[in-house]
């Protein structure tokens, strides 16, 4: 069978090479390869890929040999499987997909199969959001002893800077404002004594798949160890399309930051600090690929805060 990759994957590994990154030309070359082999070595059957797929790794629909359904998932060193490994051995299954290659490497996840086509976001926005945050609630646990995972300081020490680089003159007065804006609230939510649970890093409602075991479980973590409202300010922007579209989406934006904030304990300001944070860098960096009708959207969304 010929592992194609989805175009969603071949698009985002084109944007890494327009921001410098090494490394995807040679690992989509290898790919094919890589993925025969897995396969092989774990004496799968392939079902098809799965399509429209992620923006960092080939999924694979497989059976194992028992008929049992599960994924194979591939990814480059670059989107850090490896941590994501570990944080789902640690998550053990709450609240998570569960990892079916814990001693595994070389960048193969081989997973629990869930329902890769039903996601939270098929819900009406009011229960997606309630579900979402109650699956969040169950990944903050605390880091294993001796972790390895990034910190949400360095992670977001390493975005402070790029887009301090990118956010020039030529970015306009009104990105630099939103810019500079970003940046001071990241000082002032670093400068007290960090809190440290583990974290999914990257979650959203499209990150939360139906299960058997469990109605809704995460998947796609890039973890990070870090106080919890940086997790939660990603979900804060779920749907921003249609935060946009709406004449209310201002007040909605700040109601669901209180909202999100209330029910899951969380400090309304520093989630409102951290959201303006993730919705300007994610911003910046969309300018940054060519992706420019993303960037408007998330810095107008920005503005908002």
């Amino acid at each position: 069978m010929a592992f194609e990759p989805p175009q969603r994957l071949l698009r985002a590994l084109g944007e890494t090479r327009r921001t410098g990154s090494e490394g995807a030309d040679e690992w989509l070359e290898t790919l094919p390869e890589l993925a025969r082999q897995a396969v092989d070595q774990r004496e799968l059957t392939v079902e098809r890929v799965q399509a429209p797929g992620g923006r960092s790794s080939l999924v694979l629909l497989v059976r194992r040999t028992d008929g049992t359904p599960a994924v194979l998932k591939l990814a480059p060193e670059r989107a850090r499987p490896e941590s994501e490994r570990a944080a789902l051995a640690h998550w053990d299954g709450r609240g998570a997909v569960r990892l079916l290659n814990p001693g595994d490497t070389h960048g193969v996840l081989l997973l629990e199969r869930l329902q890769p086509d039903l996601s939270v976001r098929s819900l009406p926005e009011a229960k997606a959001l309630l579900e979402a945050a109650g699956t969040l609630r169950r990944l903050w646990v605390e880091p294993p002893a001796g972790h390895v995972f990034e910190t949400v300081a360095e992670r977001t020490g390493r975005q402070a800077e790029a887009m301090r680089a990118t956010a020039g003159a030529e970015a306009g007065a009104e990105v630099g404002t939103l810019v500079d804006a970003a940046l001071a609230a990241r000082d002032e939510l670093l400068a007290g004594p960090p809190e440290a649970r583990l974290l999914h890093g990257t979650f959203r409602q499209s990150k939360v798949l139906a299960g058997e075991r469990a109605p809704w479980l995460a998947v796609g973590p890039d973890p990070v160890v870090g106080e919890c409202a940086f997790d939660l300010a990603r979900l804060v922007r779920d749907r921003v399309e249609d935060l946009i579209a709406s004449p209310s989406g201002p007040s909605i934006t700040r109601r669901r930051v209180k909202r999100l904030a209330e029910s899951l304990e969380v400090d309304q300001e520093r989630l409102r600090g951290w959201t303006l944070f993730r919705a300007v860098e994610s911003g910046v960096r969309a300018r940054r690929v060519g992706r420019l009708r993303d960037a408007e959207l998330l810095l107008e969304f920005a503005g908002w805060l």
